[in-house]
């Protein structure tokens, strides 16, 4: 047997051995992968299904309002001293009183030259610090709102700040009487045609 012969049956012994190392381990790595990835999985469902569930939160529910009180239909008495007043005089003063809280005094009755007052056909509305911007916008708001009315109150007239002002729209200057009450600058003056004096019971509407 020559040289050549002799070395190529010493390098097939060897090969197998290289060959069958490879084989055994590509099988202990494939068994080792196997086991892992199935650990991993179960343990992933495992913490899925431990997860607790999200509570349900409570739901609040809001009570329901109840419906505001009916506003009577009747006109209480007022701030208005009514005593000698007839009844579409004791109607404005009432509606003043309800439509302007913020009135604390209004006149009636009292003695005087003219008709009006002594008569229970006018009231005096006094206005809070009249001379005030404040008290002049008040005033000027309770003057709107009894001609926007004088045909419910029976306004004959009203004075404000010196001015005599008609339901028709008319209106003119007075003379200078020398004082803010005479010229009608702490309060507006309100004559009605009276519609009689009231009877026991008398009911004013809104």
């Amino acid at each position: 047997m020559g040289r050549h012969a002799l070395a190529n049956t010493r390098r097939r012994p060897r090969l197998a051995v290289v060959a069958g190392a490879i084989s055994a381990a590509a099988l202990f790595v494939v068994g080792g992968d196997g086991h892992p990835q199935g650990s991993a999985a179960a343990e992933c469902c495992e913490a899925m299904a431990a997860a607790p569930a999200p509570s349900a939160q409570p739901v609040r529910l809001m009570a329901a309002q109840p419906p505001a009180p009916p506003v009577p239909p009747e006109l209480p008495q007022g701030v208005a001293k009514e005593t000698g007043l007839q009844v579409d005089t004791i109607l404005a003063a009432r509606a003043v009183s309800a439509t302007f809280p913020e009135i604390l005094d209004i006149g009636g009755v009292r003695s005087d030259p003219l008709k009006w007052h002594p008569h229970g056909l006018a009231i005096d509305v006094m206005i809070p610090n009249a001379r005030s911007e404040a008290g002049k916008a008040l005033g000027d708001s309770v003057l709107a709102y009894v001609l926007e009315n004088a045909e419910r109150f029976g306004v004959v007239h009203a004075i404000w700040r010196q001015t005599i002002y008609k339901p028709d729209g008319s209106q003119r200057l007075m003379s200078n009487r020398g004082s803010d009450t005479a010229n009608h600058y702490d309060h507006v003056h309100i004559a009605t045609r009276g519609g009689g004096f009231p009877s026991e019971g008398q009911v004013y509407l809104r």
